[in-house]
């Protein structure tokens, strides 16, 4: 009995969490003198979750930000611009040059993506069995070298073909990218952190326009086109980052090299507690067959797939810009502000949505105002009001993004492979879009794209529908995990 005098004395000194506890009355009681010594601990949220204080964490977390973050927003602003580099292409002499007609420029922008399509769930299921940081850098190095080499096509059939592999080697990095943040981020640093990885994605269409307006400017230089210079530059770049960037990207918490082993732990202990429903780890082909089974990997791929459909404006904007009227330097330039606008857009609405730990309001209220840009944009054929209309519903189309991704990769969290599976799922069912998308921009449809326009609201009505029916999902769930007395819950 001696022994246990220590343990009782303590109990009664510190009211330690730790501390020996023998039954439910002491626990209650243990945790109602903690509370009204401790009147500034946060409350927990609906999903069983509270703001994190602890400044060993909010170190840890800039840490992450300043490594991790660099890395991957600059690889990803560089596959959009090498990605979506034909856009711009075309308002140089591509379609001359290689004697392109309107439909066969169309295939030539959707082949990219059957590459993705296939391509993104096999490569998701690797990631999870080797280490992520050198595969990402591995195809970015490829990706360049591809790039490169659709400046020197001669025929549509070559710039097919180029097209094709280049949306093959570059279907891993972004789902694998996201897989990478899901295993260092928390459920409300997530969908902020993927709005910031998104930025790349915006800026890079944003600030396109700009870098092609000067690259353009070599036209004629060593018998190449303004086009072909547009590939060779960007491509080269590519290849430099790709180097660059490996030495800072990390594998797992638990491996990566500029953590210390205190933050290393730290970094582990804290996305465990996050788990909902944690499962016992198992193959790719498991998680492959978790993903499929779960019917609400399915919404989100569907709720993804409509989000990039309203998207689909995307590889069209410089061409939809084009038809105000201006010249091909103030049409480039144009093409940046929407971008900019929706860039900062994104990140306020991913960050108001981390801090109330809220997805489908916003989600919501996103799409409603793209669907006003929509409507708004062949409704008229004043100039002002057309690009007030374009500034519109690319600022609501690209706030939902990164709230929907994070969202799903919290919810089918119960395995790493079922996580991975899922995100490649998303990205690459969502990316099927882009096959049928460009062929809703008909040059007899010019210029205001009627039949675009009124597909990208139907899509941003639908996606929104999508959330509610995942919330609901969610809802009733919550209630049976309550029920099973259940620390954390699925946020919605």
């Amino acid at each position: 009995m001696a022994s246990e005098a220590p343990k009782l004395s303590k109990v009664e000194k510190d009211q330690k969490f730790d501390d020996v506890v023998t039954n439910v009355e002491d626990a209650e009681s243990l945790n109602q003198k903690i509370f009204e010594e401790n009147p500034k601990e946060e409350k927990l949220d609906y999903s069983g979750f509270s703001k994190k204080t602890d400044p060993d964490e909010i170190r840890l977390v800039r840490k992450m930000d300043m490594y991790i973050m660099i890395s991957l927003w600059s690889m990803y602003w560089l596959n959009y611009l090498d990605r979506n580099a034909i856009a711009l292409a075309r308002l140089s002499s591509l379609e001359k040059d290689l004697g392109l007609n309107d439909t066969q420029y169309q295939t030539a922008v959707s082949i990219l993506f059957v590459g993705y399509v296939l391509f993104g769930v096999p490569s998701n299921m690797l990631i999870t069995r080797i280490k992520p940081a050198p595969f990402l850098c591995g195809i970015m190095i490829t990706w360049a070298i591809i790039s490169i080499c659709t400046a020197f096509s001669k025929s549509f059939a070559g710039l097919v073909a180029t097209r094709f592999f280049l949306g093959v080697v570059e279907a891993p990095y972004y789902p694998g990218a996201l897989f990478i943040l899901s295993n260092f981020y928390t459920r409300t640093e997530i969908a902020t952190r993927i709005a910031i990885l998104y930025t790349g994605n915006i800026l890079a269409t944003s600030f396109a326009g700009l870098i092609a307006a000067g690259i353009f400017e070599l036209d004629g230089k060593l018998g190449f086109a303004g086009w072909q210079w547009l590939f060779i530059i960007q491509g080269s770049v590519t290849g430099l980052v790709a180097i660059c960037a490996y030495p800072f990207l990390p594998n797992t918490p638990s491996t990566t090299r500029w953590l210390t082993p205190k933050e290393r732990e730290l970094a582990t202990s804290r996305l465990l507690r996050d788990k909902v429903d944690e499962e016992d780890q198992g193959s790719p082909l498991r998680g492959l067959k978790q993903a499929v089974a779960d019917p609400r990997v399915w919404l989100f791929c569907l709720m993804q797939n409509l989000h990039l459909s309203a998207n689909g404006f995307k590889n069209f904007f410089p061409s939809v810009v084009n038809t105000l009227g201006f010249n091909r330097t103030i049409t480039l330039v144009l093409t940046c502000p929407p971008y900019l606008i929706a860039g900062v857009f994104s990140v306020l609405v991913s960050l108001t949505s981390g801090r109330y730990n809220e997805r489908t309001w916003h989600i919501t209220v996103c799409k409603a105002i793209a669907i006003v840009g929509f409507a708004l944009a062949p409704a008229s054929m004043n100039v002002a009001v057309r690009y007030v209309a374009m500034c519109i519903f690319t600022i609501g189309t690209y706030g939902v993004n990164s709230i929907v991704l994070g969202w799903a990769a919290t919810v089918c969290s119960q395995t790493k492979e079922k996580k991975a599976v899922t995100i490649a799922m998303m990205t690459s069912i969502s990316n099927a879009s882009f096959i049928y998308t460009p062929y809703l921009f008909r040059d007899t449809d010019r210029p205001r794209y009627t039949l675009a326009m009124v597909s990208m609201a139907a899509f941003s009505a639908a996606c929104a529908l999508c959330a509610w029916a995942m919330r609901f999902i969610l809802q009733r769930q919550n209630r049976t995990l309550h029920e099973k007395g259940s620390p954390t819950k699925y946020p919605y």
